[in-house]
């Protein structure tokens, strides 16, 4: 379905038919160990590390919205992360956050794929944020549409920094993994929680640090928006707002969410205003994707840790009067049954590396 990385030919190097997905974000790294199987994936493993260290100290994170990523930090998690899963997997596929790269759709006359690249680095000068000599580009078809009487192909342009590549491979092969594939979280969230499915669906993944909000359709991803309000807001708003500690506000925040009545009212109502910006920013994002495509958003899924949030849901539905569901990245999985109880959590927190390991599955 999706073919961009930023490492090219890899070939069938999953042909052993186990992979590893990790998720490398802001407070956490998530990792999935999942076997390809003759019609399905099966989970195998799955293992999540939280750094807890920023309830204390605000700035002590793995990597941050300005593309730092502290590599001895990333370096530890995944040591301890594979050591306790004890991975038998050889091979990784790894996620870049969102902020770490620059995607746009572009339209371009329906041209052939030797034009389009052979034309591609030219765009791109027109649009990415730094010169073109410091970054590693790919792109794809994501659709054709007819504006004016003439046919214009949609190219999904992405753009890294090749410097974020480089310490991508340092940190794996400081932690011992075979970095085999790089791929942009957004792309992976659409793969596990949506498929080729052809409805029109924005993706919302409210993560510890920022949110992304994604528009996608028939696989392939349209619009990918970010924004610096997310599930530690909320924490710390709790935190300040009840004069608690931050891990009392985080247990309450879990604990409680939106749907606080009587004493625990208070703990709703201050949450709201972090909440409201978040659907806020969605519903720009929807009408300026409706307005530029002449399509309309007929989904919400909600996904990321922050998407477990009670009472959000159904939240969410009434303020942007769209459909909306929690995403659940295993349905299409295999795994144990003493799993059941924890999938319908699991199905938003694992999203990105469950659509990692099933980018060659």
């Amino acid at each position: 379905m999706f073919n961009l990385s930023f490492f090219k030919n890899i070939g069938a190097i999953f042909s052993s038919g186990d992979v590893l997905g990790v998720d490398i974000g802001t407070a956490s790294i998530k990792a999935v160990e999942v076997t390809k199987g003759k019609n399905s994936a099966y989970l195998n493993n799955y293992g999540i590390l939280n750094n807890y260290g920023y309830f204390d100290r605000l700035n002590e994170v793995i990597q941050t919205s300005t593309m730092k990523i502290f590599d001895k930090e990333a370096v530890k998690l995944l040591q301890l992360l594979k050591k306790e899963l004890k991975v038998k997997a050889k091979n990784v596929v790894a996620s870049l956050p969102l902020f770490s790269a620059f995607t746009t759709l572009i339209e371009m006359p329906d041209i052939s794929d030797q034009e389009v690249a052979n034309t591609i680095q030219f765009k791109a000068r027109q649009y990415v944020p730094m010169p073109i000599s410091e970054v590693t580009l790919d792109w794809m078809t994501v659709g054709k549409r007819e504006k004016d009487g003439r046919v214009l192909r949609q190219i999904l342009l992405v753009s890294v920094p090749t410097e974020k590549i480089r310490q991508y491979k340092e940190i794996f092969k400081g932690a011992g993994l075979n970095l085999a594939a790089l791929e942009v979280e957004s792309l992976s969230n659409v793969r596990a929680l949506i498929g080729g499915d052809a409805t029109t669906t924005m993706i919302v993944d409210i993560g510890s640090h920022s949110t992304g909000i994604l528009v996608a359709k028939g696989g392939f991803l349209k619009s990918s928006n970010q924004i610096d309000y997310a599930g530690s807001h909320l924490t710390h708003a709790l935190s300040k707002g009840l004069n608690i500690n931050l891990r009392r506000a985080e247990e309450l925040k879990k604990q409680k969410g939106l749907t606080g009545t009587g004493g625990d009212y208070e703990l709703s109502t201050i949450m709201f205003p972090f909440v409201d910006v978040i659907i806020k920013e969605s519903i720009g994002v929807k009408n300026e994707y409706e307005k530029d495509q002449e399509d309309k958003v007929e989904r919400v899924i909600l996904t990321g840790g922050g998407a477990n949030l009670p009472g959000l849901l159904e939240y969410v539905r009434s303020q942007t009067g769209v459909t909306t569901v929690k995403g659940s990245a295993l349905s299409g999985f295999g795994y144990k049954d003493e799993l059941a109880p924890l999938v319908p959590e699991l199905g938003t927190v694992l999203s990105v590396a469950l659509g990692l390991s099933l980018r060659e599955i």
